[in-house]
């Protein structure tokens, strides 16, 4: 049986590489070791795949949803669900990176399809993930490169390319912009089909040869006839790019760093974890499943507990697979996602290209009594099948004493909390007197009273935090 320690790392990894997992899953994982989970999680393919008939078969209206509201409620039955929580994890990574909104798009579908791409192609090569971004038709109708033509460039992706995709601010120069987006004309999409009267067609990549520029372009120091493809193996070979993905992988995985626009003029959080993340990224082929398998096993990971303030995302779901709500589709899956809305990180509608502000600026005054409010209620919702598994592991313990059923309380969420915290906890907790489970009576009692102390410990600070 796993110990303390191990237990605790493994709740850690399963928060950040994932949306948490229950108290048992936790000591099933930690007893078959931490690296022997790492494993699991990176090859996803490993487990089985998520049954999408399943809830079309319920829910069909979101198989192919035409309002946004109908795709939210799409990925969040499968964020909640997934048998593949790193996977799911790293979709909702790349989609704040190459963040890409609905608020322009106007095609949930299409956003779908792109979700679907970063499943399939998000922990392998980052040069192939950015050739299929470059196709993407979401991205192309995004950044304007339909309006990208011979003669006439459109700069919007070549720009947004290196600066938010790939470089960061400083490591190209405005002639680079204009080359790489010669190498991107006739990148378009191909004529569409009218949504009436059958609704929407998918949106398909075409190359338009007539429409590309053949002649020989000059693109951070190398000079040929470049096509696409040919600019972003240039673009991966750069050091800046190793140093740019790894901050990112960093900022989302391991610990908050400043805004993306900032990068440029304040150093990384910790240069060494980053040094170190770039030259495996570099010696593997820019492979992300090969990197992200370093940053899980570094100790700079292992000691990065409770440093990152959650997303919406990570607070929603990761709440609500605690409390073991939503085990199979039903309605209120758009309402979940409409409380990531609610805080602040609307789904499939990022606010600008370069994605949601994270960290400290998740929280405000509104949004912190939302949080608050939702993991304080779902918690605090003895009729959950979650929280009744935490309530019967502390009564089949018969732990009777106040600070003792804290303690249990603590333990079986993974919540860690300081000083000021406890001590508020252990006030409330001592109120009541010793628990007992000697008479019916007396569970109902303890019961209610475990449960209004599991929806104090999710309003506490702490628990705002990864």
């Amino acid at each position: 049986m796993a110990d303390s320690h191990d237990v605790a790392l493994m709740a850690h990894l399963m928060r950040r590489a994932g949306f948490g997992a229950s108290r048992e899953e936790i000591e099933e994982r930690a007893a078959r070791g931490y690296e022997a989970t790492v494993d699991e999680l990176i090859n996803p393919e490993r487990q089985a795949a998520d049954d999408e008939d399943f809830m079309y078969r319920y829910m069909p209206g979101i198989e192919a949803p035409l309002a946004p509201a109908l795709a939210q409620a799409n990925w969040m039955y499968r964020l909640l669900t997934t048998q593949r929580p790193l996977q799911e994890k790293v979709v909702l990574f790349w989609h704040h990176v190459f963040a890409t909104g609905n608020s322009k798009i106007d095609n949930p579908p299409e956003l779908m399809q792109q979700l679907a791409m970063f499943r399939t192609y998000g922990m392998g090569s980052y040069a192939s993930l950015l050739k299929e971004l470059a196709r993407n038709p979401a991205m192309i109708y995004w950044l304007d490169n339909y309006d990208n033509h011979k003669g006439a460039i459109n700069e919007n992706w070549g720009r947004e390319l290196m600066e938010l995709f790939s470089l960061g601010v400083g490591n190209y120069s405005e002639d680079d912009i204009k080359e790489a987006s010669r190498a991107f004309t006739g990148w378009t999409i191909s004529a569409k089909l009218p949504r009436n009267p059958f609704g929407r067609f998918f949106w398909h990549f075409e190359f338009r040869p007539e429409d590309h520029d053949f002649d020989e372009k000059t693109f951070l120091g190398h000079s040929g006839n470049f096509d696409g493809d040919d600019i972003i193996d240039i673009i991966v070979q750069q050091p800046a790019c190793a140093q740019f993905v790894t901050r990112h992988m960093y900022n989302f995985f391991v610990a908050d760093e400043v805004q993306v626009p900032s990068w440029n003029d304040m150093p990384p959080r910790d240069p060494a974890a980053i040094e170190y993340l770039s030259k495996v990224f570099q010696e593997s082929n820019y492979d992300i499943r090969a990197t992200l398998r370093a940053l899980f096993l570094s100790d700079f990971f292992k000691e990065a507990r409770f440093t990152k303030v959650k997303s919406p995302a990570e607070l929603v779901v990761g709440t609500v697979r605690t409390a073991g709500d939503f085990a199979g589709p039903r309605p209120g899956l758009q309402d979940l996602a409409n409380e990531c809305a609610f805080e602040g990180q609307e789904l499939i509608n990022p606010p600008s290209v370069e994605g949601w502000h994270t960290g400290h600026e998740w929280i405000d005054s509104g949004a912190l009594v939302r949080r608050v409010n939702f993991a304080a209620d779902r918690l605090g919702n003895i009729e959950l099948p979650g929280i009744r598994e935490i309530v019967g592991r502390i009564e089949a313990r018969g732990i009777t004493h106040p600070q003792a059923v804290l303690d249990a309380c603590l333990e079986l969420l993974s919540v860690e909390v300081g000083d000021q915290s406890r001590k508020e906890l252990v006030a409330q907790t001592n109120e009541g007197g010793a628990y007992s489970w000697a008479t019916p009576e007396d569970v109902t009692k303890s019961v209610q009273r475990v449960g209004v102390l599991m929806a104090l410990i999710g309003a506490t600070r702490e628990y705002q935090f990864a």
